[in-house]
């Protein structure tokens, strides 16, 4: 858990969203906020893909 928590691209992913909760809170609801969370989520799914790759790809290596 440590991993993910710690890894600049997954902090990047989640500090990220703080800007899409904010948009969600004040912009107008239309189609570009959709898309603002579908990026986001696909964001943060590449990031946590990214540190269990490497994770996987260092114990491989031990």
């Amino acid at each position: 858990m440590r991993k993910y928590l710690f890894s600049g691209a997954v902090l990047g992913a989640i500090l990220s969203g703080v800007g899409v909760v904010r948009a969600t809170a004040s912009g107008p609801r239309d189609w570009r906020l959709v898309l603002m969370w579908v990026s986001w989520a696909a964001t943060l799914a590449i990031a946590i893909g990214t540190v269990a790759e490497e994770a996987s790809d260092g114990e491989l290596t031990d």
